[in-house]
């Protein structure tokens, strides 16, 4: 495999544009490097809860395939050429498999649940709300511009399957979720 950095520093984005997988130059805040930047965002949580995640546990592999998959839909998002498209339906049918067995195992909900219970589940739930606000860039990003819909899809899924995750997270070793306690209206 060639270098593919040969230098970390271009100078090139110090006026505020920053250039894109195709040669073209966008401004630094353009909706499609907020969508990209949130997707690497997301990615870097992803990062931090597979360090906290025991060598063996059995989420690790589904996650490093996720961390994956968001490196390919940033490249879509930095490409930005509809005919450049990595995330499939195949991808987003994946996910949906791996979400309802893990699913499939958890008691129904009969309470909303707070992010916690432990550190690594509450490190999924950031990591999904994250991913909503990744969608909603990328969500926005297509109303003005060509973007893959299986990227969408993917990302309103992965959601789905981060607070799953937590779930599962949360009530490892004898550990509880977090139930909402409302308040009373006066």
């Amino acid at each position: 495999m060639s270098n593919r950095l040969t230098r970390i520093y271009t100078r090139s984005g110090d006026k505020g544009t920053t250039g894109l997988a195709n040669g073209s130059r966008i401004a630094k805040y353009h909706p499609r490097i907020e969508a990209l930047g949130d997707v690497d965002e997301l990615n870097c949580l992803l990062g931090c809860l597979l360090a906290a995640l025991p060598s063996n546990d059995t989420l690790k592999p589904l996650l490093l395939q996720v961390q994956n998959d968001l490196f390919d839909l940033g490249g879509e998002l930095a490409v930005a050429d509809p005919n450049y498209t990595v995330i499939t339906i195949e991808v987003v049918e994946s996910l949906e498999a791996e979400l309802e067995a893990l699913n499939e195992a958890l008691p129904p909900l009969q309470e909303f649940i707070l992010p916690g219970g432990n550190a690594a589940a509450a490190q999924a739930h950031l990591a999904r709300s994250v991913c909503r606000r990744a969608e909603r860039r990328t969500v926005a990003l297509a109303e003005t511009e060509t973007v893959n819909p299986q990227g969408v899809a993917y990302l309103n899924r992965l959601s789905d399957l981060l607070f799953v995750c937590a779930r599962v997270l949360s009530r490892r070793d004898g550990g509880e979720e977090v139930l909402w306690r409302p308040r009373r209206p006066q």
